[in-house]
């Protein structure tokens, strides 16, 4: 069961990843860990990427192609993956197809979180987080027993850089350039599921499962 997970920061693929996790004891890889993982294990790829990293320059597709290809081949796959993140540009997606041609794989469906921009912008903008328990909390949603303050361990929340109205913006505008070609492609074909990412978790989920054809 090989799957792919897309949506914007903020719709929930973390979330929903880790409940495909524990569904299928698959696991979800996002190209992301795979450089961290790759670059701490000082493999030659993984130094190939920091270099590139490491000079402020984009992973080339073929690198990433590479490198996610290499991760397939381990043994955790065998039952198949959720790809986060990948792929962020056609030819990563068609790369994708080739590689499960060559082995005899097929892609069983790729995932839309589709989500409303401004209400997301504001989902976002009252995330409140607090830096050492890491807890994040909502000033509507999910919000602490005193103002300001985490449950936890009594320490001041803040509010990320990433949750910034701006900030967030900007993040869904480059998503929205980059990813509409590679959905493009995979609606040609009948892959694509585009799925409500504002409903709430457990609906999300359930419609995922349906898409997958499971229970």
């Amino acid at each position: 069961m090989i799957i792919v997970l897309f949506g914007p920061p903020g719709a929930g693929k973390g979330t929903q990843s880790a409940n495909l996790v524990a569904k299928f004891g698959i696991p979800s890889l996002s190209t992301g860990d795979m450089f961290r993982a790759a670059i701490a294990a000082q493999t030659p790829m993984g130094k190939e990427v920091k270099a590139v990293l490491d000079a402020g320059d984009l992973v080339n597709d073929d690198l990433v192609n590479n490198l996610v290809f290499e991760r397939l081949e381990q043994p955790d796959c065998q039952k198949g993956v959720i790809l986060d993140g990948y792929p962020r540009t056609v030819a990563q997606a068609k790369a994708l197809d080739n590689w499960l041609q060559d082995h005899h794989l097929k892609l069983k469906k790729v995932i839309e979180l589709k989500v409303d921009d401004e209400q997301l912008i504001e989902r976002r903008a009252g995330r409140l987080f607090a830096p050492n328990s890491k807890r994040v909390y909502h000033k509507q949603f999910n919000p602490p027993k005193v103002e300001g303050i985490c449950d936890l361990t009594g320490e001041k929340l803040v509010q990320r850089e990433d949750d910034q109205p701006e900030v967030v913006r900007h993040r869904l505008e480059v998503y929205n350039q980059q990813t509409a070609p590679v959905l493009d492609y995979y609606e040609g074909e009948d892959r694509l599921v585009t799925l409500d990412g504002m409903a709430d978790i457990e609906h999300v989920f359930a419609d995922i499962l349906k898409a997958l054809g499971s229970k």
